[in-house]
């Protein structure tokens, strides 16, 4: 069974800067694309972002351009960093594990349905 340990978020400034990581044990984490969701209060989990198995990143519209995404398949690892932080990226941030190597039809990353393991979460704060 996979599972998913999360780095503490934490408090960044309006245009500043956080990362996050996500660790994963009990499977082979190169074999997975691992996505990054995010969650405010009242709405719906949103897509953030995708490092596909061979490297390949992908990123909702909110975030294109200010966050990136990397992985390091040596440490088990996934990172979210984001730049230029806006008191609307304020959420609690989730990584999830996808079975799928690569995806063909990239739509699918959009969708939480499409992740089986998941991550407990971290709170992002952010100050204006």
């Amino acid at each position: 069974q996979v599972q998913l340990a999360q780095s503490a978020g934490g408090l960044g400034q309006a245009g500043g800067s956080l990362r996050l990581s996500c660790v994963a044990s009990g499977g082979t984490f190169s074999d997975y694309s691992m996505g990054w969701f995010r969650q405010a209060p009242g709405k719906e989990r949103e897509f953030v972002a995708v490092v596909t198995g061979p490297g390949l990143t992908h990123f909702g519209a909110a975030v294109q351009g200010r966050f990136d995404a990397s992985r390091d398949n040596a440490k088990n690892t996934v990172y979210l960093q984001m730049n230029d932080l806006r008191p609307e990226d304020a959420a609690v941030y989730f990584c999830a594990g996808d079975r799928h190597y690569n995806r063909y039809d990239y739509d699918d990353y959009y969708r939480a349905s499409s992740y089986v393991y998941w991550g407990l979460g971290t709170q992002v704060t952010v100050s204006s």
